[in-house]
């Protein structure tokens, strides 16, 4: 996200689309700090892109119910913070401050709670020098492949056949992780107002491609069991989406799993409405204890659906090893890799050999993960119970996070809480489509122990300042943005 130059055009937002992003703003504190804590927050985490022209003052005050006052006063906040400015001709616009500037950004601050990703995986230095070794051979044959090494789709190839789902190499393309496969399908499958079912909680990224192709988002909310299969099936009825988007192992970042009835239910249901499934395991793999196995969609008879499978090494080996793929039928492959050079030209070859080299290995791997996130779910859910016990914590059973329930819509006011004791983390309502979840918040559990105790810490004094509604003083404007 970058700041326009000066005298650049500032982006529109309707007034309609920010109040749907303020969601539920006010509680019980100040109005006009409130609107402003709020602005900011949206600006940080991406969902008003910097550069972004605010709505008349007389305009938002009416669409929201406040006095014009409230509106003047959180606009001039805003300006004394640095993020606020007034272009002639062009009203206020809301930006990031420039390089050099006092920190207004959304780097993360001591404590980051808003990425949910383990630790690199120690054994990876070995094998990456390992997989180093043949480098040279691949450099002879040059470096531009749109496809992926065919060693390393025989082994994700082969990955799905272990668990069920025959699959050969040509059904395999390698992307630049799992968010790069989710945009490339995006992008060559939608087209302006198409409508595509997502599930609400969801993951913000993947909703993000999709509203950046064009699309239309119908939302289909989860239980707190997990998926409302009837929900969904009657949402694909009726709304005859163009795509459907479902995490079902360990769901982003409700931690909820798919039963394989309902699986099996939306297939039929995808066949007959003619819906693509675009199916996301990032997380799929990381089971902790759940005690029962489930069968991957592309395992399942498809009855005639189209199953579009994505995932990536990212949340298994280390985040920053940038290698995803996508598994779909031999014609799809083809139309999403002739889609890529608009984007981009392949993977790094290097990251594709460690991946290569790594896959066999991942079976260990997910065993040690499995103890890893168990030791960090149980600290955090412990901590959680005893110094927040008016919050809803539940029991999971993998994945790497824990939705908690707030009992009150102070998610956004307690993420610009936390700010101000040094912690990232990101509001409820940033996994939503339609300012919903300020009642709930994700609280990642990947990070060491000594991490969560002092993070989670804070988070029940910034609680203590939001959660009664009473607010504090006014933040510090390198705190609040």
């Amino acid at each position: 996200m970058s700041t326009p130059s000066p005298g650049s055009a500032p982006f529109t937002v309707r007034t309609t689309a920010l109040t749907t992003l303020l969601g539920e703003w006010r509680h019980g504190g100040r109005a006009h700090a409130e609107l402003a804590d709020k602005l900011g927050l949206l600006l940080i985490d991406g969902r008003l892109r910097s550069g972004t022209r605010l709505p008349a003052e007389r305009e938002l005050a009416a669409a929201l119910g406040v006095s014009r006052t409230t509106i003047v006063s959180a606009y001039r906040g805003l300006r004394e913070r640095g993020i606020l400015r007034s272009v002639q001709g062009s009203g206020s616009v809301l930006e990031l401050p420039a390089t050099g500037a006092q920190d207004h950004s959304a780097r993360a601050l001591e404590i980051d709670f808003s990425k949910a990703a383990p630790a690199a995986w120690s054994e990876l230095p070995a094998i990456a020098a390992s997989a180093l070794e043949r480098l040279p051979e691949q450099m002879a044959v040059g470096g531009v492949d749109l496809f992926g090494l065919p060693d390393l789709r025989e082994r994700i190839a082969e990955r799905f056949t272990e668990r069920g789902a025959p699959t050969s190499p040509d059904n395999i393309l390698v992307t630049l992780g799992a968010q790069h496969a989710i945009a490339l399908v995006a992008r060559t499958l939608l087209g302006r107002s198409d409508r595509v079912v997502v599930e609400t909680p969801g993951y913000p990224h993947a909703l993000d491609a999709f509203l950046a192709a064009g699309a239309r988002l119908v939302a289909s909310p989860l239980t707190p069991s997990g998926t409302d299969a009837s929900h969904l099936a009657e949402t694909m009825r009726d709304a005859r989406p163009s795509l459907i988007y479902l995490m079902p192992d360990f769901h982003n970042p409700t931690g909820t799993s798919m039963p394989d009835a309902d699986r099996e239910r939306l297939l039929s249901v995808a066949a007959a409405t003619g819906t693509p499934l675009l199916v996301d395991e990032t997380t799929a793999e990381l089971d902790i204890d759940r005690g029962r196995t489930t069968t991957p969609f592309a395992a399942l008879p498809s009855r005639g659906a189209g199953v579009i499978t994505v995932g990536s090494v990212s949340k298994t080996m280390w985040s920053g090893l940038r290698v995803g793929w996508i598994r779909a039928e031999r014609h799809l492959i083809d139309r999403f890799a002739l889609a890529r050079p608009a984007a981009d030209m392949g993977n790094s070859t290097l990251d594709q050999l460690v991946a290569a080299e790594a896959l066999p290995h991942l079976p260990r791997l997910l065993a040690q993960r499995a103890v890893q996130l168990g030791a960090g779910r149980d600290h955090a859910v412990s901590l959680l119970r005893e110094l927040l016990p008016g919050w809803d914590v539940p029991d999971v059973h993998g994945g790497l996070a824990l939705w908690v329930g707030l009992g009150a819509p102070l998610s956004s006011a307690l993420a610009v809480s936390a700010r101000a004791r040094g912690v990232t983390i990101t509001a409820g309502s940033r996994f939503g489509i339609d300012g919903a979840f300020e009642r709930d918040i994700r609280i990642p559990f990947t990070a060491p122990l000594p991490v969560l105790t002092e993070g989670i810490g804070r988070l029940a004094e910034a609680w203590e300042s939001v959660g009664t509604g009473r607010r504090g003083p006014v933040l510090e404007p390198a705190l609040v943005v």
